[in-house]
């Protein structure tokens, strides 16, 4: 094939890609206006000696038997053969945004279709798709999405985490060898979120260009970026396979989740921006501006599997009193289930405690003006259940083995179509018969040895959790579902395009929760991140906080409450109230705003904001995470403003105490100070002096 250099170009980025008998992108970065014919030709590498003696391209789909002596992108065999395939491009068709190439190899018996584009918010979406041309059965080990990262990207900032701990942060140097994760949980997981951001050396939230990576698969996965001997980088993501998980007949085929990756040369805010426009528009689809993100009120934290339906009425009554949007009654409704240990799986009304049914109780919280969900778990079954009891062969297991518990349950063999139509009819049954608009979808265990019929069935489980979901929201289209597992266990873009919204963590400690969200906040917007104010003292943490720090730390995403109001004292509804009702006048802001991350001097303080896309307005929430550094907390910068246009600063909320505990607080705490968006983008304002746990809340609106 005769070598073409093709550009394909967003708002901000140009990718320029060789295309030959293999396809190598050239460079990726902000686009470039001037360019000469045969530029491209700067770009060519020595041949250094004692290695190869051409040059080796660090294609889409690196291949060993190209002589690219680092992870290659596929790894498989035909009964021994056939495991070592060099593709040749066959075919490319351009569009506006994007490239389709087609490879072969006809030694091997193979075909590679590979898909890449570039949207207008700047997001690279990139796959591969393995096809099986000969006869037999070809084995695929590996199928990886690979693209290249310049010299420069020496730094990493990368994920790990735990139950009640999700979406915590770490950096590394990246000059040799590499990094990898890897999660082998069924699951998307808390441990290892499956993203990763490469940057320049000391990338900031403002400052550094950075590439921003994402796979979208809900399962096993790997992450890696290595440094080859010679210096060049490259990213590689993809889905695990179990031992022979994958056996391709001839015509079948095996694709790679999506990779999402994009790029910013003024640090992690332009990143962020990027995804967060390309989730709104391009895998949410504007599903979310239909109406406003309703204020929630969970059970959960409230009365776990005490269930009264007199008494719920009156939590709703109480939630309806306080501004509540929608009331979800939590695990513990249907048959069997006082406890975690027996009932999942048998999806019925527990009569024993609903006598009078379901219906009053919906219609009671649709008479207070609350839309009703209820909470689901349903790829998980207990063995103390009637489901269990019928049906032992519907375990997600290997026989002969018996596996641990999580949670004292397990999972369901969503390949066995029997099971699979046995909970989608229990799921259409409540969705048909009740005025259900919300399902809380759980997954509370992770996955150990996923058999079905003896063989492994872990990538398989996946997509049937996909085809699942898919069937319900095709019939029930107005139904909006919560991704829950066990908190954030469950959190990628493949989720979120038949889903709503993330139950971010368990833990609703405003402290921790800090973290999480902000971790969380790098590639999904705000108004998919389940925020709610909990308790005063944390049923996670044993920790207690005001109404002050716990209201303005939920305020930032989908706000809900996780508590039983009728227990609550006045003066603590009166709080939910304020919140509740603060969050409501900010909505219209907070979710369709620019969010961004604010450096500050001293990590005791962590701040961010939303600023409207006119840049007329603006909210900025400055944390105090543990005791200031210093006697004075330096000063707060804010960009991201019109430099031109004057702004009006003000304290829209503060803890009771803020004037109490020093002599005096900087003056534009008591009354509004103008100042301009490049005033606040290089000098800032005076950080006030604030006790550890508590927050502010500062409003900006033009002049």
């Amino acid at each position: 094939m005769n070598t073409k250099i093709l550009s394909v170009t967003g708002k901000e980025t140009e990718l320029i890609v060789k295309v030959c008998e293999y396809v190598e992108i050239l460079y990726w970065g902000c686009i470039i206006n001037t360019k000469s014919e045969g530029a491209e030709y700067s770009l060519s590498r020595p041949i250094p000696y004692g290695r190869l003696d051409t040059d080796i391209p660090m294609t889409l789909h690196p291949e060993l038997g190209r002589g690219l002596f680092s992870s290659p992108a596929l790894e498989g065999h035909r009964n021994g053969k056939g495991w070592a395939p060099v593709f040749q491009t066959t075919n490319v068709k351009q569009g506006r945004k994007e490239l389709t190439i087609y490879s072969e190899d006809k030694a091997a018996g193979l075909q590679l279709v590979t898909e890449l584009r570039l949207d207008e918010f700047d997001v690279i979406k990139l796959r591969h798709k393995l096809i099986n041309t000969a006869d037999g059965i070809y084995s695929v080990n590996r199928l990886a999405n690979t693209l290249p990262l310049p010299e420069r990207a020496n730094e990493l900032l990368t994920y790990y985490g735990r139950w009640v701990n999700e979406f915590q942060q770490t950096r590394m140097r990246l000059t040799q060898g590499g990094y990898q994760q890897e999660n082998r949980r069924g699951r998307t997981s808390h441990e290892h979120y499956p993203a990763l951001i490469a940057g320049t050396q000391y990338f900031n939230e403002t400052h550094g260009d950075v590439w921003g990576f994402h796979l979208a698969w809900s399962g096993n996965h790997r992450m890696r970026v290595d440094v080859k001997a010679d210096g060049r980088r490259f990213m590689q993501a993809e889905a695990i396979y179990l031992p022979g998980e994958v056996a391709l007949e001839k015509g079948d085929s095996i694709a790679t989740p999506w990779l999402y990756a994009t790029h910013s040369e003024c640090g992690l805010n332009k990143m962020s921006q990027h995804f967060h426009q390309h989730v709104r528009s391009n895998i949410l689809n504007n599903r979310l501006t239909k109406k406003a993100r309703p204020i929630h009120l969970n059970t959960w934290e409230g009365i776990y599997f005490d269930h009264n339906p007199e008494y719920i009425m009156d939590m709703a009554t109480e939630s309806a009193k306080m501004g509540v949007e929608r009331f979800i009654i939590d695990d513990g409704w249907f048959k069997g289930r006082c406890g975690d240990k027996a009932g999942l799986g048998d999806w019925y009304l527990d009569k024993s405690k609903y006598t009078k049914g379901l219906e009053g109780v919906i219609e009671h919280v649709n008479a207070l003006g609350m839309e009703f969900g209820l909470w689901f778990e349903p790829e998980m079954i207990n063995k103390d259940s009637d489901l269990y009891r019928s049906h032992p062969d519907w375990l997600l297991a290997m026989d002969n083995y018996e596996q641990p518990t999580g949670r004292n349950q397990y999972a369901i063999d969503l390949q066995n179509e029997d099971a699979f139509n046995y909970l989608f009819e229990r799921l259409d049954y409540f969705l048909s018969k009740y005025n259900i608009s919300y399902i809380k979808w759980d997954m509370n265990r992770e996955i150990v040895q996923p058999g079905h019929d003896g063989y492994a069935a872990g990538h398989k489980q996946v997509e049937m959790y996909y085809r699942l979901v898919d069937k319900l929201t095709a019939k029930h289209p107005d139904v909006e579902i919560e991704s829950c597992a066990a908190g954030g266990g469950r959190i990628d873009f493949e989720v979120l395009k038949r889903t709503h919204r993330f139950w971010a963590s368990d833990n609703n400690d405003a402290l921790e929760r800090q973290q999480i969200q902000r971790g969380m906040s790098y590639f999904f917007p705000p108004e998919v991140m389940g925020s709610h104010i909990g308790a005063k003292h944390c049923h996670c943490t044993r920790r207690t906080h005001d109404i002050n720090f716990r209201g303005l730390t939920a305020l930032f995403g989908h706000m809900g409450i996780e508590l039983d109001p009728v227990k609550e004292s006045e003066t603590e509804k009166q709080g939910f109230m304020k919140y509740i009702q603060l969050h409501k006048q900010l909505r219209p802001l907070l979710h369709s705003g620019d969010a961004i991350r604010l450096s500050t001097d001293d990590d005791a303080h962590l701040a961010h904001a939303v600023i409207a896309t006119a840049q007329d307005k603006a909210v900025v929430l400055v944390a105090q995470l543990s005791m200031p550094t210093n006697s004075l907390s330096s000063t707060l910068r804010i960009p991201g403003l019109n430099k031109d246009k004057l702004y009006s600063i003000s304290l829209l909320d503060y803890p009771e105490n803020f004037h109490d505990i020093v002599n005096l607080q900087p003056l534009w705490t008591k009354e509004p100070v103008v100042a301009s968006g490049e005033w606040l983008k290089k000098a800032g304002i005076a950080m006030p002096i604030l006790d550890p746990e508590s927050a502010i809340l500062i409003g900006l609106k033009e002049a």
